[in-house]
């Protein structure tokens, strides 16, 4: 079986309410609205039936809630996401074997009740973030308690990168130019998070905590040496009057602290970035992930072209069934039944 442990989704209450919301977010609103298989169940399932033994656990697409509405708006659009999400999995259990929440991080009070909602009552797998709120590091104290208590759950979350393009290529221009912002901004954004967390003492402080980023940890894998031998070096250089903006508490080397992470195969079908971050992460800290539906033939491409690239690179087949499946059970504690070919068939009736 292959467990996609990254596609995107909207629930169609979900996406009924959020179209009434103009303003919040409208960079990624548009992009987004013109992908019917977000919320269209039966193109989604066509496609899903090109791919033998496949589903999914449902992330919700972004942009961020608390990018779409203020503190009140965004605990509002997290329970309607949820509450869509758990009866897509429990009225498609062999499509959708899970999901993960989505949280409303500008309200932090809303935010760790619907965490404990989410799990405890709808059965969400672990919460869904985003590499910053509103512009704030996860990393601020007023986040903690979120981290803290997905440690307490024994659930991972899911990373996502959030960057618009008004954060500028240059401080001297207003916008960033020909989606640079996403193209380059949003692997930073996950690598900066990644390393912002690390130096916050993050798994000094819960060491079991799992957090999944999305893409294989962005620029992580491959910057290897710099994040080895270069933060060894940490502060060596620094003038005396910027060493606050080093000053760290780690028990051990960065770049141990950075292979506590895991990572997705979401990598649009390139081979060598995949190979990069298995070395990396190493076998049991990579997932099956594809960025569905965000290719350009609008769902299949990214499938078909990840499952290429794990059918071609040397792996042995318990590898591989690890990273196809194995791992996901093992993280989001899931006990998925492979699903039967005349039940595939009977999903896609209409409904």
């Amino acid at each position: 079986m292959k467990i996609d442990i990254f596609p995107h989704i909207f629930p169609g209450p979900f996406h009924d309410r959020m179209l009434t919301i103009s303003e919040g977010a409208g960079y990624m609103q548009k992009r987004v609205r013109g992908i019917p298989v977000l919320v269209d169940l039966d193109l989604r399932f066509r496609i899903m039936d090109q791919f033998p033994d496949y589903v999914q656990v449902l992330t919700l697409a972004t942009p961020p809630l608390e990018a779409i509405g203020d503190p009140n708006m965004s605990a509002e659009l997290a329970r309607i996401a949820n509450d869509g999400m758990a009866d897509l999995v429990a009225k498609y259990p062999d499509r959708f074997v899970a999901f993960s929440a989505s949280l409303p991080m500008n309200n932090m009070e809303a935010c760790l009740k619907e965490v404990d909602r989410a799990i405890n009552t709808l059965g969400a797998r672990g919460v869904q973030i985003f590499s910053n709120v509103n512009g704030r590091p996860l990393d601020n104290s007023e986040f903690r308690p979120l981290f803290e208590k997905m440690a307490q759950h024994d659930l991972p979350i899911w990373l996502h990168p959030s960057r618009p393009q008004t954060f500028p290529d240059y401080v001297g221009e207003q916008k960033s130019r020909y989606e640079l912002w996403w193209v380059f901004g949003w692997p930073y954004e996950t690598s900066v998070a990644m390393a912002r967390l690390v130096f916050s003492g993050i798994f000094d402080a819960f060491p079991e905590l799992k957090i999944i980023t999305h893409h294989m940890g962005a620029m992580i894998p491959y910057f290897e040496g710099r994040i080895g031998p270069g933060m060894d070096q940490l502060g060596a250089r620094t003038p005396e009057a910027d060493k606050d903006l080093v000053a760290h508490s780690l028990k051990g080397r960065p770049v141990d602290y950075f292979r506590k992470f895991y990572g997705d195969t979401a990598l649009f079908g390139s081979v060598g970035a995949t190979e990069c971050g298995l070395a990396f992460f190493g076998i049991d800290h990579c997932l099956f992930g594809t960025d569905m539906p965000f290719d350009p033939e609008q769902g299949p491409g990214f499938i078909r072209e990840t499952i290429r690239v794990m059918e071609s690179i040397t792996l042995a087949p318990s590898d591989r069934a690890k990273i196809y499946e194995g791992n996901a059970r093992r993280l989001l504690k899931l006990d998925v039944k492979k699903p039967k070919e005349t039940e595939l068939a009977g999903a896609t009736q209409t409904r």
